[in-house]
């Protein structure tokens, strides 16, 4: 466990996703540090993809009521929408690559979850605190059912508030689709 999300180092997670061969899965509002960090994020994840990797990327919606409910939780004012609209503009090359998927969620996030095969990082959600300031854990399936499993059914069946509207402003915009 690190103290914060922010503490964790940044080879944790580039561990994390390189010696990903199963899948990647990443759920989240927007976590824009993963780009400004590795620039070249989006080159290893059509990598992996190409090697039959199933990625897998879900946003928070920018027009969501639960962001905005975050950013005001925050204290970060619009702050987090912005965040997730340039989340989104970092994956946009990346939606129609085969074997990766971008989706948006309107869905109320108590984590961030970030996975590769059989590790997993979730960076818990405080009210009041923005996600680089909460609590990072690094867990690993060791049993059937067990605490990895439970957090890995955050990616099964979909949020539930998810959004296909197609109408959106992004033209990019995905929704969540049950069973991809």
């Amino acid at each position: 466990m690190h103290d914060t999300r922010s503490d964790a180092p940044f080879e944790l997670r580039r561990t994390l996703f390189t010696q990903a061969r199963e899948r990647i899965e990443i759920l989240v509002y927007a976590a824009v540090f993963l780009h400004e960090q590795w620039p070249d994020f989006n080159d290893l994840l059509e990598a992996k993809a190409a090697a039959g990797c199933r990625v897998r990327i879900l946003l928070g919606d920018a027009d969501a009521a639960a962001v905005s409910q975050r950013g005001e939780e925050e204290r970060y004012g619009h702050g987090i929408e912005s965040r997730c609209r340039v989340a989104l503009l970092h994956y946009a090359p990346l939606i129609e690559t085969p074997g990766i998927e971008v989706h948006v969620h309107a869905t109320t996030l108590y984590n961030s979850i970030y996975r590769g095969d059989d590790q997993m990082l979730v960076n818990a959600h405080v009210f009041g605190m923005n996600a680089y300031g909460a609590p990072l854990w690094h867990l690993r399936r060791e049993t059937e059912g067990g605490v990895f499993d439970g957090y890995a059914e955050s990616f099964e069946g979909g949020p539930p508030s998810g959004t296909n509207d197609p109408s959106s402003a992004m033209t990019y915009r995905r929704g969540w689709q049950h069973g991809v």
